[in-house]
């Protein structure tokens, strides 16, 4: 039975025992200044640039899985029972380059050198899960990772001579060591809570679902995370000091993924990369939406829990799944508690929690046959970038070609991700004409009042707003228009 005083893993090749973890520590710093694997940079230290990307091997669903994350927001606190691999762990035993390297070196794939140990690791976590990776899947390995200096087309052609000549993996460094790494991990998966640290510094890795409510009960005020995609930005750019800290990536029973007939439940712990495929199944216009979320690193860590849980008004997922009816189920020790998604979000900042409770699972319903779906996030860049303002919409039509049913639900145009109800009125029993969408669009104005930031001005998102149901009307009409049920096409 592992200790419950101490966090444990595996880094490189080594077996790692921790009993003094900071609260509030990063996986980066930890790696830097305790180890001294300098190979992992710190550039942007909020998750953007890639520049601090190592792999995380962990078990799910009993399979050894190995993913790119960036380590600057990746608190340490959250490394029990995973498997961490720098770029420093690549070389072989006499020195040599890993194929990557080598590739990248072959291809000039590198200028002033320091993005280029998280290219490397994101290119290797691509080798790892993808044998005949084409150009888009390439591109999306590398969403997470800037260059300011080679245009990214020496590294491309690096990762594409990679696939066409594929070496072998016989001397690869996680390949060889595989068995003996998933069978470590299985006996540090906790049996226990971990608790460590004092008052103003504490850690806590709840051994279960059911301990995640006693803590919660007891702790009220704790900061639970899971991906760190958001609490990590806390750390590092606002310097927040959290107490205690509770860490729930490990725990399986939040990462299930369950499809009906009705519909499908995700666990809040399930992350983005997770979700995709399932989501996607029930819903292919959501990909076009999930594959901008961040990059791959932040995909692999962040979690659809999480989006919800921390009520931001301009999170991707929150839009999308209320036009989708999602229903979320929360928990604590007086058991369970069912509501509509959209009646979560109460206000700026506050949500329908009650102390002691968390986000357990969202439900999303299968949608019919014919509903006309989708989803639009506009922002300044396409990657990598916050909204400013995301909207979605899923409508209905009868024989007649009368609107049944409207659902409109737009994020970054209020306080919270709010539906537009009197849009909705506007469409509902009237026919899905280009008169009825402008009537609809009028209304968006009755519905909402939004702010002025610096991603965008109150008139830009209005407009844009307007619009995206316009462009959402284009897309499912007219002889020319491709098909938009479900969102099929891009």
């Amino acid at each position: 039975m592992q200790q419950t005083d101490r966090i444990r893993f595996i880094l490189n090749d080594e077996d790692i025992a921790l009993d003094d973890v900071p609260a509030t520590g990063t996986l980066l710093d930890w790696l830097r200044l305790r180890r001294r694997l300098t190979g992992t940079k710190e550039g942007c230290a909020e998750g953007d640039c890639g520049a601090c990307t190592v792999l995380v091997g962990r078990l799910l669903g009993g399979d050894l899985v190995y993913e790119s994350v960036n380590a600057c927001i990746r608190l340490l606190g959250s490394m029990n029972a995973t498997h961490v691999v720098t770029v420093e762990h690549l070389a072989g035993v006499d020195g040599a380059l890993h194929p990557v390297q080598q590739a990248l070196v072959d291809h000039h794939g590198s200028q002033c050198g320091f993005c280029t140990p998280g290219f490397v690791m994101s290119l290797y976590g691509l080798w790892l899960s993808s044998d005949r990776p084409g150009r888009p899947e390439i591109e999306k390995a590398l969403q997470g990772n800037l260059c300011r200096c080679t245009g990214y087309e020496p590294i491309v052609a690096a990762a594409e001579a990679l696939t066409a000549s594929r070496p072998s993996t016989v001397f690869d460094p996680i390949e060889r060591t595989r068995t003996a790494v998933k069978e470590k991990l299985a006996t540090l998966s906790p049996r226990e809570t971990i608790r460590l640290g004092a008052t103003g510094n504490r850690v806590v890795v709840p051994a279960s679902v059911e301990a995640l409510a006693d803590v919660l009960a007891a702790e009220p005020k704790a900061t639970v995370v899971a991906g760190s995609t958001d609490v990590g930005l806390w750390v590092t750019k606002q310097m927040r000091e959290l107490d205690p800290v509770v860490f729930i990536n490990h725990l399986g029973e939040l990462q299930a993924i369950t499809r009906t007939a009705e519909g499908l439940t995700i666990g809040a712990g399930v992350t983005y990369t997770q979700a995709c495929e399932a989501l996607c199944g029930l819903v292919p216009g959501l990909r076009l939406l999930i594959e901008r979320i961040g990059g791959a690193q932040v995909r692999n860590m962040g979690t659809i829990g999480g989006n919800i849980a921390n009520g931001s008004p301009i999170g991707d997922t929150p839009p999308p799944l209320i036009a989708l009816g999602a229903r979320l189920t929360l928990r604590s020790t007086a058991g369970r508690r069912e509501l509509p998604l959209e009646e979560y979000f109460i206000a700026y900042g506050k949500q329908d929690r009650e102390p002691g409770e968390f986000v357990e699972s969202l439900f999303v319903p299968a949608p019919a046959a014919d509903d006309r779906f989708a989803v639009y996030k506009i922002s300044k860049r396409r990657d990598e970038d916050i909204s400013a303002l995301c909207g979605a919409f899923r409508l209905s039509l009868d024989a007649a070609g009368l609107v049944t049913d409207a659902r409109i639900c737009f994020g970054g145009m209020a306080a919270t991700p709010k539906r537009a109800s009197h849009a909705e009125a506007a469409l509902m029993g009237r026919p899905w004409t280009e008169a009825t969408a402008q009537a609809a669009a009028a209304e968006l104005e009755k519905d909402y009042a939004p702010l002025t930031d610096w991603r965008a001005t109150a008139a830009y998102r209005m407009l844009a707003a307007k619009n995206l149901l316009t462009r959402f009307y284009l897309e499912t009409t007219g002889e020319t228009a491709q098909l938009r049920r479900f969102g099929e096409v891009a």
